[in-house]
């Protein structure tokens, strides 16, 4: 019961400790194979063809060996022991130990065919079964526990930044390259100043709040805030926390549509953060995004680049090409501004998200030789398109942090590039896109079979969507794997990989998904 609470609690955690996401993922996993498990281990504790005591016997030692499975298991995310973990754990223990020992302690529990003891180890099966329920129930009861607590270290924070007038603070959202523009930021700013980022996926309200009280010195003078949204006005929180001067908005993609429901909520909810700048702040916004050059902003100065779509745009990356050492490009800018750069990096989404930077750059008075530089010297983000040779030969493009719709063609162009031996792809597709799951997917599908030679779908989730791209499509069904996990895809490679082949791992599904 300890331990699968923890289990539930880890999930909880997956899901942004929010009971809509987690009742959500909960429907889809009500079924699972320990679930069922227990279920007919509690059918065989009452069940007439055993006598109660062996019944008992088996069903005890059957939960013993299945505790030790379980805490050996690994995850690609375990749990975090925060605060709030330990305070959620301990409630749900309270619960369900206080209503499991108010009934196996009240008299006249038990009967001649099934003893107390039976009753007991049954009870702990239905709570272990039902899990979930004293875990919601823990939440709903902590709710104004929690909001006291957060409140507290907002304002914490709050007092922090009002300390440090001075402060450049520099807000990034996107429906995807938020996080990569926020590191190329970091390295082209600090050649001019002290830069501090939200490290890690710090993209929350409570992730920035932590940033700031834990992170931000009295030195630093550019604080850059990542901000993350599921759901209207969660950057308008994060916004009423940091204040930020300045801005960088992405993209506006088809990103957590599950939570969204609609491309324009995306949108709405991006441009929270140009709303929410100081009349004399400016917003640097990627155009080649429909719904970013769609969206007028005139509350404060928008400074607009593109590659794709130029019509409008201040500045603009052309000339791209790529090279055995990454990639080569030209900023052009109004007025006739000129700058050639290098970078290690590859993909024309990198491209956008170092142009990004570099606009932002300029507008915070960096020198072009400076910002040339810095960007020279950027290295590859660990799971976002990064590139490694085996000692074998065989090239790993590895892009397992996440996928989007855009990110996910722009890896497989990038792979259809190498033609020294196979192209071959490793993804278990995209996930949130809400209504558009299967028809994205599919046409990813669709995209891996035009272009490369062997795929490898893993996984359930977005498996029939992926499979049937992939066959209408002219890649021979030969070329065409499917298996349950990452483990049996490396299986799979070890078989028919060979020097100069070429392997991508696009994206890698949290442990929320099969």
């Amino acid at each position: 019961m300890i331990l699968n609470f923890k289990y539930d609690i880890q999930m909880f955690q997956q899901n942004s400790y929010r009971i809509p996401r987690y009742w959500k993922w909960l429907k889809r996993n009500l079924g699972s194979t320990w679930r069922l498990f227990d279920i007919a281990c509690l059918f065989m504790l009452f069940s007439t063809l055993i006598p109660a005591q062996g019944a008992a016997l088996i069903v005890a030692i059957i939960l013993i060996g299945k505790i030790f499975i379980i805490a050996k298991r690994k995850y690609k995310k375990p749990l975090v022991f925060t605060k709030r973990v330990w305070r959620l754990y301990i409630v749900t223990a309270i619960l369900s130990l206080g209503a499991y020992l108010a009934v196996i302690l009240a008299p006249g529990v038990g009967s001649e065919q099934y003893p107390r003891f039976v009753i007991a180890l049954g009870l702990l099966l239905l709570i272990t079964i039902c899990s979930f329920i004293p875990l919601i129930i823990a939440d709903i009861i902590l709710m104004p526990v929690e909001k006291m607590i957060n409140q507290g270290f907002i304002n914490d924070a709050k007092k922090i930044l009002r300390s440090m007038p001075d402060l450049k603070i520099i807000g990034i959202t996107g429906s995807y390259g938020k996080t990569s523009t926020k590191h190329y930021l970091q390295r082209v700013l600090s050649e001019k100043y002290d830069v501090l980022i939200t490290p890690g996926s710090y993209n929350t309200p409570m992730g920035v709040v932590r940033t700031v009280r834990e992170y931000l010195k009295p030195y630093n003078e550019v604080f850059i805030c990542e901000m993350g949204a599921k759901q209207k006005n969660d950057i308008k929180e994060i916004c009423d926390i940091v204040h930020p001067h300045c801005g960088i908005i992405t993209a506006v993609g088809p990103m957590h549509l599950e939570s969204f429901k609609t491309i324009e909520n995306v949108q709405a909810t991006k441009f929270e953060l140009a709303d929410e700048l100081p009349s004399d702040g400016f917003i640097v916004i990627n155009n080649d995004f429909e719904y970013c050059a769609n969206r007028p902003v005139d509350n404060v100065k928008a400074i607009r680049y593109g590659i794709t779509n130029t019509k409008g745009c201040d500045y603009i990356a052309t000339d791209i090409r790529y090279t055995p050492n990454g990639t080569a490009f030209v900023i052009k800018g109004k007025e006739g501004f000129t700058l050639e750069v290098e970078t290690r990096l590859l993909g024309e989404c990198n491209v956008s998200d170092l142009l990004a930077a570099a606009v932002m750059a300029i507008r915070m008075g960096v020198e072009p030789s400076k910002i040339q530089y810095a960007i020279s010297s950027i290295q590859q983000v660990e799971h976002r398109l990064s590139m490694k040779q085996t000692p074998g030969g065989v090239t790993i493009i590895d892009d397992a942090f996440n996928s989007n719709p855009a990110g996910s063609k722009m890896a497989v162009d990038v792979l259809a590039h190498f033609t020294g031996g196979k192209r071959i792809i490793v993804t278990p597709g995209m996930i949130e896109l809400g209504s558009q799951q299967e028809e994205l997917n599919e046409t990813l599908g669709r995209q891996i079979g035009e272009n490369l030679d062997i795929a490898i779908i893993v996984g359930e989730y977005n498996r029939d969507a992926l499979v049937k791209g992939v066959r209408a499509s002219n890649l021979d069904e030969a070329n065409l794997h499917i298996v349950d996990t990452f483990n049996d895809a490396q299986r799979v490679l070890s078989t028919i990989l060979k020097p100069g082949d070429t392997v991508l791992y696009e994206n890698d599904l949290p442990d929320t998904f099969k």
